[in-house]
């Protein structure tokens, strides 16, 4: 990690006109970072990539152009921000009328202080976690707070684009607060993407705090470029009968670690956590998911499909943990790994925890080579390979697929996957 004074520090703050309590939090995270262990994920070896945050910490601005805007779909309710710039923020009156807020970083450490504050690194992610979570609160440089209040149903969905400017040589160093208070219901897209080719690291974390009868449904379509290294760290922090529904498409072309987890606090509290990633090329993306009952009778589910191609690396990891005290409580997993290539590598590894009786739990995992005879059917009627396998695949993801509440989520993942898995094929 580069070195940094707080003379560095201080010129950064200026610059972004960040006020100095944030400033004094990035020091501390600074100084506790070098004597914090990276953490550690059984079977995802990432420990000699370019993850860690090493460039100098330094204000930039960034400007999308008309072309790159082309594959932003409009939403009544949309955040932009390419880099470290907000290129939009668009919210409806009646969300504005109902105490909603959708703030960039700047105006939830200036405008909303007191909300950001309360809950920024202090109960989904803290910040002298490890290493990384550290690294991170030091050199943050742009983010989001998203704040439901007491009550408020959302119908419409909010919808983020959080682009990383990779035609600059610098660290994305992104965070995401959430926040759905009691009984408030929500819908969110996240939409992660990379303009640029520079060789570049993302640090990026999202931490989602559901209060108490709330329901958070939360959907992130991820496409992080080919040269960017990513540690990816998804939180939510569940509070009693609260829920949350993940469902994370991760496309990315890089390698990429995906730290998942969902911590049950409350009684009552579930989570549902889908997860689809395709790999490619000589890609590597080990994915972490992980659930923790501490409430009694409180849910986690996992499940989640992968598909590998060419030479690349697909690590899943389920962890259900489910904690002494837990009474009632239910963890149940299913990790699944299809490989088009016997040069690719691909694990599922189930682990369950238990701490207490009274409870139910299990876990399904697989990994396979696609079925020969299905591609020898489709092929027998007439389709090329390669559109052959696509169907093979989607076959495959269906059971994720099919398990996602939202049509329109269903929709952009199909898309998504069709378009990673046609550029997977063109580069082997």
């Amino acid at each position: 990690m580069s070195e940094m004074t707080t003379e560095k520090f201080e010129t950064y703050a200026k610059n972004a006109g960040e006020p100095r309590w944030f400033t004094e939090k990035r020091s501390a995270a600074f100084d506790k970072a070098k004597g914090l262990p990276m953490p550690s994920f059984q079977k995802i070896k990432y420990h000699r990539w370019p993850i860690q945050l090493e460039k100098e910490l330094v204000f930039s601005k960034s400007e999308l152009d008309e072309n790159e805007k082309s594959v932003i779909d409009d939403s009544e309710n949309l955040l932009i921000e390419f880099g470290q710039s907000t290129d939009t923020i668009k919210i409806s009156e009646e969300l504005k009328e109902k105490g909603v807020i959708v703030a960039d970083l700047k105006a939830a450490l200036t405008e909303h202080r007191e909300l950001f504050e309360r809950y920024y690194m202090q109960k989904a992610v803290k910040a002298d976690e490890n290493r990384l979570t550290a690294q991170h609160a030091a050199k943050v440089t742009s983010g989001a707070l998203i704040y439901i209040p007491k009550n408020t149903i959302i119908e419409k969905p909010i919808t983020t684009y959080f682009i990383q400017d990779a035609t600059k040589s610098e660290d994305y160093v992104h965070h995401v607060l959430l926040i759905s208070d009691s009984c408030s219901e929500v819908s969110y897209l996240e939409n992660l993407l990379t303009v640029g080719n520079n060789e570049t690291t993302a640090n990026i974390i999202v931490e989602v705090i559901a209060r108490p009868g709330s329901h958070v449904k939360f959907a992130s379509f991820d496409r992080l470029g080919e040269n960017t290294t990513t540690y990816l760290n998804r939180r939510g922090y569940l509070e009693q009968d609260a829920k949350i529904d993940w469902s994370m498409g991760m496309m990315n072309d890089g390698n990429i670690v995906g730290d998942f987890d969902s911590d049950l606090i409350g009684n009552g509290s579930h989570a549902e956590v889908k997860v689809v990633a395709i790999t490619t090329g000589k890609q590597v993306q080990g994915i972490d998911t992980r659930v923790t009952n501490y409430g009694k009778h409180s849910i986690g589910h996992i499940l989640q499909h992968g598909v590998i191609l060419a030479k690349s690396s697909l690590i899943f990891n389920g962890i259900g943990h489910i904690i002494h005290g837990a009474k009632g409580a239910d963890a149940q997993q299913e990790s699944r790994v299809l490989m088009l290539s016997t040069k690719a590598r691909g694990d599922a590894n189930p682990i369950l925890l238990i701490d207490d009786n009274d409870v139910s739990a299990g876990h399904a995992a697989s990994v396979g080579r696609v079925n020969e005879e299905q591609l020898y059917y489709l092929m027998s009627r007439g389709l090329p390979k390669k559109l052959a396998e696509r169907l093979v695949i989607r076959g495959f993801l269906g059971p994720v697929l099919t398990a996602v509440p939202s049509i329109s989520v269903r929709k952009r993942l199909s898309d998504m996957i069709e378009e990673k898995l046609i550029d997977g094929q063109e580069n082997e």
